[in-house]
């Protein structure tokens, strides 16, 4: 059980999420996936299951619980994370495209 592959989990669970891609799924099978999407539950479930089928001492899984917990709470602050620089990313854009005469020019004629 690694680190990095733990790290790797919650960044590819909270990505799925904020990207679109479970929702982009769901679309397709016209079904809900209500751990997939949230990416918490995603991020927990992952955790504990990489951890559980790669340690074999049934001890720790008081330990595989914990970081599972822990895997989730860091999938929140990375999601609150990736939203503030959306955020950030749209207002400079918004500011970028007001600016733009180019884009302007062809606003004003439709109105």
């Amino acid at each position: 059980m690694a680190w990095t592959d733990i790290a790797w989990i919650v960044v590819v669970c909270t990505c799925m999420n904020h990207l679109g891609l479970v929702a982009a799924v769901e679309r397709i099978i016209r079904h809900r996936l209500p751990v997939a999407n949230c990416p918490k539950c995603a991020t927990f479930w992952s955790t504990l299951t990489y951890c559980l089928v790669c340690c074999n001492d049934i001890a720790t899984i008081p330990f595989v619980l914990a970081l599972s917990f822990l895997a989730a709470y860091a999938a929140v602050w990375l999601q609150l994370l990736m939203y503030s620089v959306d955020t950030i990313y749209n207002r400079i854009y918004d500011t970028l495209s007001k600016n733009n005469p180019e884009e302007n020019d062809g606003d004003d004629e439709d109105s």
